[in-house]
């Protein structure tokens, strides 16, 4: 009779064990399919930050763009007129030229320049 109990416990146990292998293979499968899910939100996150980083970007460079070339012509458009009200054309515009250029690289300058306090820089 003791032969019987053994067999039928080696029965119990090998559908455990069929049961557990069969677990594990459905965990095993869902956990692939969640990290593969996890996956492509992180490259989609990546992607997005991507585009954003870019277009941070390109705002700043057309910022910068403006205000030098904003600063240099508010200077011309001065240097002229005060040349034609004053009569000393063209000294006055060759200084207000050179005004203006050194005020849109100022302009520049503190753009790229983090604010003091901030660790962040925009450039």
């Amino acid at each position: 009779m003791q032969s019987q109990g053994d067999g039928h416990d080696n029965g119990q146990e090998a559908g455990k064990d069929e049961a557990l292998r069969a677990r594990l293979e459905r965990l095993s499968n869902a956990l692939d399919a969640q990290s593969g899910a996890e996956s492509a939100r992180k490259q989609e996150d990546a992607a997005e930050k991507a585009q954003r980083t870019m277009g941070q970007a390109m705002s700043l460079g057309f910022r910068v763009l403006t205000e030098f070339v904003a600063a240099i012509i508010v200077g011309g458009v001065l240097g002229w007129q005060f040349d034609a009200w004053f009569g000393t054309s063209p000294i006055l515009l060759i200084v207000f030229l050179g005004f203006g250029t050194a005020a849109a690289f100022w302009n520049v300058y503190r753009i790229a320049m983090p604010a003091k306090g901030s660790r962040d820089r925009l450039i």
